[in-house]
């Protein structure tokens, strides 16, 4: 299960990052591997979601989240190239206290996260990446967060087996 709003919850210390407690559930043990981190230009929909022209680049950060060993969801965060140049953001190494502390450090805190959530047949490299051994589908949740002044400083897109996973909201009315 994910609870989005765990997303931008800050690490204290040495804890694991909330989401990852949160998407492991009791008993079950997650961990995120970095990638690769690089300058690339993003696809078209991450693009416009951060505000960019054509050919603009950004700073991308993909990870692989294994529950129990066996993995289950693909992440790829892009990051404008006038945030993340010269910071953490482009280093190849894992964040300690996770982006949402390193973004607020750099004076653009997250204030707002959005969720676009759809189900689809994965792409060859999914399958192969998420060990899916039948036609399962997969959700995928573009997240745009904001700062201040509606300012997009973060865009991830998330692939995730489909059988895995429940999406849980909470909101209050109004």
């Amino acid at each position: 299960m994910t609870l989005p709003a765990a997303s931008l919850a800050l690490a204290s210390g040495d804890d694991p990052y909330p989401w990852l407690t949160d998407a492991a559930g009791p008993g079950a043990h997650a961990v995120s591997t970095l990638v690769e981190v690089r300058e690339v230009t993003p696809p078209a929909d991450v693009a416009a979601a951060l505000g960019l022209r054509d050919g603009d680049r950004t700073v991308l950060r993909r990870q692989v989240m294994r529950i129990d060993g066996e993995p289950v969801e693909l992440v790829c965060s892009y990051y404008p190239l006038d945030v993340a140049r010269g910071s953490a953001l482009a280093e190849a190494r894992k964040i300690r206290g996770g982006t949402p502390a390193l973004l607020a450090g750099l004076g653009v805190p997250p204030r707002l996260s959005v969720d676009r959530v759809s189900a689809r047949v994965p792409t060859q490299d999914e399958h192969r990446a998420l060990g899916l051994t039948s036609d399962l589908p997969v959700l995928r949740t573009l997240r745009t967060v904001f700062s201040d002044d509606r300012r997009p400083v973060e865009v991830t897109v998330m692939v995730k087996s489909g059988h895995l996973y429940e999406l849980r909201y909470e909101f209050p009315p109004g």
